[in-house]
Order: C-alpha cells, then structure tokens, then sequence
C-alpha cells in the first residue's frame, strides 16, 4: 500500500501536503530534499497518488479506484517519473523530451498531470535552464515534483519556484516503535 500514514517521522510534511489537497492549494512544483534512501521518492508517489486519487478521504489516496490501482502498478499515464540514460546526469534532452516536450498535453485520464524527477540534483546547467523555462509559466494542470539529497545544487531560480520541504531524521524511538508495530501486526 502507499498512504500518508504509511510515512513516520515526517508529520510536518505530511500535514503541508495533505492540508494543500483537502483545501485544493496545490503549488506547481515542490522540491523534496533528504538523505539517500529516506523516502523521497515514496512520498512524491503517495502524493501524487494522492492527488489523482478520484475517491480519496482525508487527504489519502483510497487505493481502490482505478486511478490508484494504475499508481500502484506503476502505470499510470498521468504520473511521469523523469529519466536519465546517463548515469549521474540528467541531460537537457531528458528534459526536452520527457518535459518540456511532453507538457503541453493535456492529461490523459486525470485533472493533473505530475512529473516526479529522482535525484534533481543531477541536472546539467542546461538542464536546469531548460526546466525553468518550464516552470515561469507551467499549464495550470501540471505538477513538479523535484526529489533531492543536495538542493544547494539547485539553483536559486529553480528553488525560488518551487516549496521546499526538507526531510528530518527520524529519531530511534520512532523507528523501534514503527518495527514494534509492525511486529506485533504479524
């Protein structure tokens, strides 16, 4: 499954995210920044899930309708997940032809259509050149979510655009009792 309440230790960013939904006080573009592997991307998934969800309560997508279930498979034709061939580069033709060529379209099946871009710190300069053209003046549909371990490789013209939330550390407490929880499930 992949809800909100799945996520521990990041209560703040799951308040700003699900309280932007229920109120439909989205921003355009959100940048995500922690450690490797802290569930980054997890989050970015949720919440656009989330946001496609055509039966969610509470801010939590409901897992059931067919725009959760094409989340859940990874198929969903309105969640893109920006890619790079090169390894450690995201190139300006990744963003030229998985965004900025691709934008204009209008979602297929859902009111948004989300890019979630891994590792945005990647980004060549003229990447990043080529994603802020995009994001002065994106369609009213679209959605960024930029996931990073290092947004001081951001520029500033790109971070002025979008909300930024940074990942905390998750204290040991709420890891023992996040495991304790799940134990006791099974």
């Amino acid at each position: 499954m992949a809800e909100f309440r799945d996520i521990i230790g990041q209560e703040q960013l799951k308040e700003h995210l699900q309280g932007a939904i229920e109120r439909n006080k989205v921003s355009h573009a959100y940048i995500i920044n922690g450690e490797r592997n802290s569930g980054k991307e997890f989050i970015a998934k949720v919440f656009a899930m989330a946001l496609e969800c055509t039966d969610r309560k509470d801010g939590e997508p409901c897992q059931v309708c067919h725009s959760c279930k094409q989340a859940l498979s990874g198929n969903h034709p309105d969640i893109i997940f920006v890619s790079h061939e090169k390894p450690n580069v995201i190139g300006v033709d990744d963003i030229r032809n998985q965004i900025n060529g691709d934008v204009a379209i209008k979602p297929y099946s859902s009111p948004k259509k989300i890019y979630i871009m891994n590792e945005g710190e990647k980004m060549t300069v003229q990447a990043q050149n080529a994603l802020l053209k995009t994001l002065e003046e994106p369609p009213e549909y679209v959605i960024f979510i930029l996931a990073t371990t290092e947004a001081n490789k951001i520029p500033v013209t790109i971070l002025s655009r979008c909300q930024r939330y940074d990942f905390k550390r998750i204290s040991i407490d709420t890891i023992a009792a996040r495991l304790r929880e799940l134990i006791d499930k099974e």
